[in-house]
């Protein structure tokens, strides 16, 4: 399938906050510019709306970082970080994000899902097959589900550039 991207495409953007968080970190010690992320992957068409799934700590440190998605259009949805008995530490929003891209897929023609989680390939094919929904994913390319990437229609690598999408850091040389 030739991707589509046109002004008048209607986008969803489903933001797996963590696992970019995460990637980030990982791989150039920074932070996510998540405004530079939305603007590029929208390519100039017309958001619908634009979905970070965040997790809340019993500290409440995040609450700037909260505002700052808000101030670039991005609504949040928050789930508090759920500790076990053991000390083990939950912060899952796989389920909530895939329901909340099937139940808008009807208004949409395109769905970005901002993850490298392989764990979104048959979210990304119930998309494209029973919705005829465009799927595209945008993640840094080294922590991306290989799967993932052979599922979805169009692939933005945050790995080709990584400097615009980083935050007051000085990315790490690739390995």
């Amino acid at each position: 399938m030739a991707v589509i991207k046109h002004k008048g495409q209607r986008v969803g953007m489903f933001i797996d906050t963590q696992n970019l968080y995460h990637s980030a970190k990982n791989l150039y010690g920074g932070k996510v510019n998540f405004g530079k992320v939305v603007e590029d992957a929208l390519a100039g068409r017309d958001l619908i709306r634009a979905t970070a799934y965040v997790i809340t700590t019993e500290s409440g440190d995040e609450k700037s970082f909260f505002e700052a998605l808000g101030k670039v259009g991005i609504t949040t949805k928050t789930k508090d970080l759920q500790i076990f008995a053991g000390g083990a530490k939950k912060a899952d929003w796989d389920v909530g994000m895939a329901v909340d891209a099937i139940s808008l897929a009807p208004k949409l023609d395109a769905v970005i899902l901002v993850t490298g989680d392989g764990d979104f390939v048959p979210l990304v094919e119930y998309l494209k097959v029973t919705e005829g929904c465009q799927v595209e994913c945008v993640s840094f390319g080294r922590s991306t589900s290989s799967k993932l990437i052979a599922a979805v229609d169009d692939f933005l690598d945050l790995d080709e550039n990584p400097h615009p999408y980083l935050i007051g850091t000085h990315p790490r040389r690739r390995r």
